[in-house]
């Protein structure tokens, strides 16, 4: 076992340069002690099996909190972080069964016309912006607006209230690379909207995910508050900002892989495959929410120490050769393709079935109505957000054709 500063995938700000950083760590071993820019040393998985193994190990325990503890009020802690990726069972066990009563399969499905409709009314804009061959930006444009517009609908969110939520929004997944009192001043602001939001659908419940998990209840359960108040958070927050990196980060890789693009194009058939392999190449997130040992871990030739952070890296398991032949090659016919983008085991993603309506309509739509869609500057990288959680470009400029 090797302990290393550098190099650091979570501050590196291209996607070359994090995809390098996370190689280069796996190539010292399938599990890494690091030190993160943080300053918290933590055991970073980037081995496929042992990533896998950690996702479901009963050691590895989740727990309430996030960055900046020592700055945030106990009770706004409770507030954002007693959901479904901070809990272990039982108490995960009961919230996930409460969670998917209310978001089920049937809801999920039937958003399929309004995600098609938004799609075609964001690249309405998109193609009147980008008339006479000027870039304009995919980020601002279609992979921002589109998975906001479909979960604060979903919420049943004032579309007015979609700014101000944004920037909480950023600030909070990002928590790390903020000044403490920016980030619990975002987070404030986030549980205060929240909560008002729940006050309102108590008095006038309508047709939406918000007042069907108000209603939700199992042989008398009910969510509390602060459950309330965590997952609606974590479904907005989750909800967009990964589903933002699927879209842009996938739309970046085709258009790096023309040969790819062009099987695509002339196979749309394939495209749910496609989507599975965007998820693997350049997954939208990084590293799972950090847990930690409850006791000793033997894994990968080294031993996790008890009360240790862990970290399991999706990015970098999904490129793992033992598992993918050829990992560094984006391949739309892939298959079998058991990445882990949505996690695994107990904390598998509960919005996974969204975010792939949501990838496969974005981006069949927009590959069909530009065909002549190209990077603006193909040879400029576009940078990337530093942190520890997610993996998307800042913005995209590209030219519609």
């Amino acid at each position: 076992m090797t302990s290393t500063t550098p190099p650091s995938p979570f501050t590196e700000t291209s996607g070359p340069a994090r995809h390098a950083a996370f190689a280069e760590l796996a190539a010292t071993g399938p599990v890494q002690k690091v030190m993160l820019f943080t300053g918290v040393p933590a055991w970073v998985a980037t081995g496929y099996a042992e990533a896998r193994e950690l996702l479901t190990h009963p050691a590895v325990v989740k727990y309430v909190g996030g960055p900046h503890m020592d700055a945030m009020p106990p009770e706004l802690n409770t507030a954002l972080n007693t959901h479904l990726l901070s809990t272990n069972p039982p108490d995960h066990t009961r919230l996930r069964r409460l969670v998917t009563a209310a978001f089920t399969t049937r809801r999920v499905e039937a958003l399929a016309p309004r995600v098609q409709e938004i799609a075609d009314a964001l690249l309405d804009d998109l193609a009147a912006a980008g008339g006479g061959g000027r870039p304009v930006d995919l980020v601002e444009g279609f992979g921002f607006p589109l998975p906001i517009t479909v979960i604060t609908e979903l919420l049943g969110i004032p579309p007015g209230d979609r700014a101000e939520f944004r920037r909480w929004s950023s600030i909070t997944v990002n928590g790390p690379v903020h000044p403490a009192d920016v980030y619990v001043d975002a987070v404030r602001s986030l549980v205060g909207y929240v909560r008002e939001l729940i006050t309102a659908k108590r008095a006038e419940p309508g047709d939406d995910l918000l007042s069907a998990l108000i209603a939700v209840h199992s042989d008398g359960d009910r969510l509390s508050q602060d459950e309330l108040t965590s997952m609606v958070s974590l479904l907005l927050l989750a909800g967009h900002e990964t589903t933002v990196n699927l879209i842009v980060s996938g739309t970046l890789a085709l258009l790096r892989h023309p040969d790819q693009l062009a099987l695509l194009r002339a196979e749309p058939a394939r495209l749910p495959a496609a989507v599975e392999e965007l998820l693997r190449y350049d997954g939208p997130v990084q590293v799972t929410i950090p847990a930690f040992a409850a006791a000793p871990i033997e894994i990968g030739g080294v031993t996790i120490p008890a009360g240790d952070v862990v970290l399991p890296a999706l990015l970098a398991a999904n490129r793992d050769p033992e598992r993918f032949p050829e990992p560094d090659r984006l391949d739309v016919t892939r298959a079998p393709n058991p990445h882990m983008a949505f996690g695994h085991g107990l904390h598998h993603c509960v919005g996974a079935p969204l975010a792939r309506l949501e990838g496969r309509i974005a981006l069949g739509t927009l590959l069909a109505r530009f065909p002549d869609l190209r990077l603006a500057d193909p040879d400029t990288e576009p940078a990337r957000d530093p942190g520890l959680l997610l993996n998307g470009v800042v913005a995209l400029p590209v030219v519609l054709g």
